[in-house]
């Protein structure tokens, strides 16, 4: 299965305010049940374990409703570890969106940026997160965007992301076909798997962003997730 470049219809200027929040409300049912809050959670783990982090700083860029980063708070308050996170993306009605869900949570700040150049000072974060939003651009495009972020992170750039695949395509086709009427959804989750990368394509991007600083491994079923290291 070669990869598209069709642009999802979450990726288009103007779209309906009630398929986007179908279509968010869709994503955190995946996330859920089919590994993107797992693939993190361990990578985080992982990270806290080998730093000795008492306390975490994050940008989640592409935030969408910002589902990630308020597992993330959860996960880091079980494990008495402060955090604080910054929810970045571009879209106003999905900033709208996320920003009511979590206006009880003080450790969340929902804010519009572009992913491509946020507004913050090298160093800034712990920890850079890019959770199913890497898919939506080209090769180079992720390379330089994995380059820029890796400044903002002091300790690690963490990409949770889908895998391509054949039985991941016709699987979420039919998955989605029984659980949801929404047009994007139906139209966006089986071709988000077709703009996905194989694991080897996964690595050949890391290798080009982080030649000696990163580490991969899959999540069940169809989703990687790579570490590269930071500034510091």
């Amino acid at each position: 299965m070669n990869r598209s470049y069709e642009k999802e219809m979450m990726d288009l200027p103007n779209s309906p305010p009630e398929l986007l929040e179908g279509e968010l409300a869709n994503l955190r049912i995946f996330n859920r049940y089919l590994g993107g809050y797992r693939g993190v959670e361990s990578t985080l783990a992982e990270l806290v374990r080998e730093r000795s982090l008492t306390h975490l700083s994050l940008l989640d860029v592409g935030t969408g409703s910002a589902d990630i980063p308020r597992r993330i708070v959860r996960w880091c308050k079980r494990r008495a570890i402060g955090v604080s996170i910054v929810a970045l993306d571009l879209d106003p009605i999905t900033v709208q969106l996320a920003a009511q869900r979590e206006r009880h949570c003080s450790e969340i700040v929902v804010i519009r940026g572009d992913a491509a150049n946020p507004p913050f000072a090298p160093g800034s974060f712990d920890v850079v997160l890019a959770s199913q939003f890497l898919h939506h651009f080209s090769e180079d495009k992720i390379v330089a965007l994995l380059k820029s972020w890796s400044q903002l992170a002091r300790r690690a750039v963490i990409v949770s992301d889908l895998v391509r695949h054949p039985l991941a395509y016709y699987g979420v086709r039919l998955l989605t076909r029984l659980f949801t009427t929404n047009v994007m959804t139906l139209t966006d989750a089986p071709l988000s798997i077709k703009r996905a990368f194989t694991l080897s394509e996964w690595r050949e991007l890391c290798r080009r962003a982080a030649p000696d600083e990163f580490r991969l491994m899959t999540i069940f079923p169809f989703r990687v997730v790579a570490r590269l290291g930071g500034s510091r």
